[in-house]
C-alpha cells in the first residue's frame, strides 16, 4: 500500500489509506524504481501516525548507496520500537544477488514469530560463508559506491542533455522520462537499445510506461548505453 507524489513515497497518502483492517505497511527507502527516499524525519512521522497493532517494514535494499545527511534506515527505529523491522539485502552493493541472502532487525517479538513461520535450512551454508566475506570487504563496498555515484552523475547529467527529464537517485540505477512523441516513447527506446544489445527494464507494471529503469554497470557498459541513448533521441 503506496502512493507516490513526484515518485516520492508519500507519508500523508499512507496514512490516509489505512483502514481497521491494515497490519503491514511496507516502505522501500530508496525506492525502487524511483531512486527517490524520504528523510528520517518522514519515516518517523509515518511510524508515528501508525496504530499500534501496525507493522511497519522498512525495505533498506539501497540504504549502503545513499549519501543524504538527512537519510535514516530503519534500524534505529526497529531498535526503539517494538512494531517496526528494518531489512537488508545482500543482493545490491554486495553483489550477491544470486545466492538469495539477506537479513532483518527488529524486537524479540517479531523475531520469535518469524522464526517459528520461517522454513528450516532456508539459507544454505555457502550464503552464509558469501555474507561474511562480502561483509569482511569493505574495500570493495567502497569501490563499488564510488563508481556508482561518479557514473550516477555521468548519466544524469547526458540524459538530461538529451532533453530527459531525470530524477535525482539515490541507488545504483536511474530512471528517465521519455516523451511521449512517436518516435522518442519508451518502449521505441527499449527496442532500439535491444537492437544494440543493450538490455534494460521496462516499468510499465508499476504505472511508469513511459520511463525504463537503468542500472549503472561498469565504465564500458555505460558509455555504450550512452552512446546508444545519443543516437536514439538524435536521430530524425
Amino acid at each position: 500500500m503506496r502512493r507516490k507524489k513526484n515518485l516520492t513515497t508519500d507519508v500523508d497518502a499512507i496514512l490516509a489509506r489505512v483502514t481497521p483492517k491494515t497490519k503491514i505497511v511496507f516502505v522501500a527507502n530508496p525506492n525502487n524504481p524511483t531512486g527517490t527516499y524520504v528523510p528520517g524525519s518522514e519515516i518517523r512521522r509515518l511510524r508515528a501516525g501508525l496504530r499500534e497493532d501496525i507493522v511497519l517494514v522498512c525495505d533498506d535494499a539501497y540504504a549502503e548507496y545513499v549519501d543524504a545527511p538527512d537519510y535514516e534506515s530503519g534500524f534505529s527505529l526497529a531498535a526503539e520500537t517494538e512494531n517496526t523491522i528494518a531489512l537488508r539485502t545482500f543482493s545490491k552493493i554486495y553483489g550477491l544477488a544470486s545466492v538469495r541472502l539477506g537479513w532483518g532487525f527488529a524486537s524479540s517479538n517479531i523475531v520469535g514469530v518469524l522464526e517459528r513461520l520461517r522454513p528450516p535450512f532456508n539459507v544454505s551454508r555457502p550464503a552464509q560463508v558469501a555474507g561474511l566475506a562480502a561483509l569482511a570487504d569493505k574495500d570493495h563496498v567502497a569501490r563499488t559506491k564510488a563508481h556508482t555515484k561518479k557514473w550516477r552523475e555521468v548519466c544524469l547529467q547526458r540524459l538530461r542533455g538529451l532533453g530527459l527529464n531525470v530524477a535525482d537517485s539515490h541507488g545504483n540505477f536511474l530512471l528517465p522520462e521519455f516523451p511521449k512523441t512517436p518516435g522518442k516513447t519508451a518502449a521505441e527506446c527499449d527496442a532500439f537499445l535491444q537492437e544494440r544489445g543493450v538490455i534494460i527494464r521496462r516499468v510499465d507494471a508499476y504505472g511508469l510506461s513511459n520511463y525504463l529503469r537503468v542500472t549503472i554497470g561498469d565504465e564500458e557498459e555505460m558509455t555504450i548505453f550512452l552512446d546508444a541513448m545519443t543516437a536514439f533521441m538524435e536521430r530524425k
